[in-house]
């Protein structure tokens, strides 16, 4: 039988229409990723991992529609190394910055005037060029890769910053001190300033001599015009926008709850009739606050409003069915600056006080809540226990991708986990290092959890805590198991890799 000419017509109809059906495919294996990460945010800090007091339905949604994990770590106690680990997905004892290293032989780096006429002082020591990001292993599969938030891992001068490390776009602060206040002078727009409409407050500045602490006037200079989170956030919004009908990363490194204490006064007003009166935070660390435990609960809620921004405009792109979210924090929460954490209960279940959260190896200070969410492939409602870490997350996104996981990595893919399969593979423990805080030394392993700590004074002892009967490290109980402190010595000896910059060495380690 002979075709006519309408069936030759359909013949391109059928080559297009399969063409269409193959993009579609390709581009549901492909989704688009947003890392939302919090700074600060303790595990305790979100109503879907416990918190009573602050309000966070926006992100217990994310929790009810997809995964809520209950032992993922940062890569580190604080802000710049578990963003290193994050990046590179090395863990502390082997990517490039393990530490706060604030590059302090350049000059007044701490000098606010002296970093806004010298972009030269501002910023921190930057990634290594030659070590592989996530942000290019995405770029590289075809991925648009855009950065928003604060950065940490490279001054604006060098090799470090966000466009030479995998990123189309960056817009946020450059510099983790420059965060230090939520009113900057300046953020960055790829490699240049945005100047904006606020003047010179220079960070951890404290009220004017002689004025009534009980006066909110006495704080009007605390509360300026140009609200960087909220600038942060469009150009978030923009990004995802922009690139609607192309795969894209969006890295949303969010500085909320950071210190200093500033929030929309909206959400201030909101938490002061809910919580009462309370007493000023007048203290000589970030900036002071007239109600401070107000203002921190407000910070969190308004990140959660961020959030739902983000899922209703995912859901208006109608791209919300083909975009993994995960959501999860750089480390365990503060305890000064005003921050009254211990009030929140910020590490629950784990110990929030100083010594035991932010800056410290203890579960307070690295276990992070992590919820993830992917309509149609994540399970909605469901919990995981699977044991993962920042290091991690190189490696999950590689094979959501389809890429090749460099070998570099020092992690596992957890998206078997993520999408409720059998996780063939396993970490027989983690391990962390912190060239600060006087020095420490962490390995979880199974329920044992060893630490070092002190090791700058020459202390060199393991302690071992059980967690499943001693969730807030407590009770000490090396002496009676010593065959696993000997296995957990090894892996500390095995794991740690001398450090190329002196800043972070170790020499109560051996290196030299």
């Amino acid at each position: 039988m002979s075709l006519n000419r309408k069936s030759f017509s359909f013949i391109p109809f059928l080559i297009l229409t399969t063409l269409c059906l193959s993009s579609c495919d390709k581009h549901e294996i492909r989704p688009n990723i947003i890392y939302i990460l919090a700074d600060d945010l303790g595990y305790g800090e979100l109503g879907a991992y416990g918190q009573e007091i602050i309000e966070t339905p926006h992100i217990d949604a994310l929790a009810k529609t997809g995964m809520r994990f209950t032992q993922h770590y940062s890569g580190s106690p604080v802000c710049a190394p578990s963003r290193s680990v994050l990046m590179t997905g090395q863990h502390t004892g082997h990517t490039h910055i393990r530490g706060n290293d604030e590059w302090g032989d350049r000059g007044e780096v701490w000098d606010y005037a002296a970093m806004f006429e010298n972009p030269f002082l501002e910023g921190q020591r930057p990634l290594l060029d030659s070590i592989m990001t996530v942000a290019e292993i995405l770029k590289n599969a075809g991925y648009r890769t855009g950065s928003v938030g604060k950065w940490g891992l490279g001054a604006p001068t060098t090799e470090g910053v966000p466009n030479k490390q995998g990123f189309d776009f960056f817009y946020g602060y450059n510099c983790q001190r420059q965060a230090h206040t939520y009113y900057p002078m300046h953020l960055w727009r790829n490699e240049e300033r945005d100047l904006l409409n606020n003047k010179m407050v220079p960070p951890h500045s404290n009220l004017s001599e002689g004025v009534d602490p009980n006066n909110p006037a006495s704080y009007d200079d605390f509360t300026l015009n140009d609200y960087a989170p909220e600038l942060m956030h469009k150009e978030a919004l923009k990004f995802m926008d922009t690139n609607k009908d192309h795969p894209f990363f969006l890295y949303y490194a969010s500085t909320i709850p950071h210190l200093p204490l500033q929030a929309p006064q909206r959400w201030v007003d909101y938490y002061q009739k809910k919580l009462g009166q309370e007493e000023p935070f007048t203290g000589k660390s970030y900036f002071p606050n007239l109600t401070p435990r107000a203002t921190y609960a407000a910070m969190i809620s308004y990140l959660d409003e961020q959030v739902g921004d983000i899922v209703v405009q995912l859901k208006d792109l109608g791209i919300y069915d083909n975009t993994l979210i995960i959501f999860t924090s750089d480390n365990g929460p503060t305890y000064t600056g005003g921050a009254d954490t211990p009030f929140f209960d910020s590490a629950k279940p784990f110990k929030t006080e100083r010594g035991w959260a932010k800056g410290f190896l203890h579960e307070g200070g690295i276990r992070v809540p992590m919820i993830a969410s992917w309509p149609g492939r994540i399970t909605p409602g469901t919990t995981s226990n699977h044991l993962s870490a920042f290091y991690d997350v190189m490696p999950t996104l590689c094979e959501v991708v389809g890429q090749p996981i460099p070998g570099q990595s020092d992690g596992i893919s957890f998206l078997p986990a993520l999408l409720n399969k059998t996780q063939a593979e396993e970490h027989e423990y983690l391990y962390w290092e912190f060239p600060e805080y006087n020095g420490q030394q962490a390995v979880r392993m199974g329920k044992w959890k060893g630490m070092r700590k002190n090791i700058f004074d020459g202390n060199l002892e393991i302690e071992l805590y059980d967690l499943e009967t001693d969730i807030q490290e407590q009770f000490n109980i090396a002496a009676r198991h010593h065959d696993v402190v000997e296995k957990i010595e090894t892996i500390m000896k095995r794991e740690h890799v001398p450090s190329t910059l002196d800043r972070f060495k170790i020499s109560q380690l051996g290196d030299k």
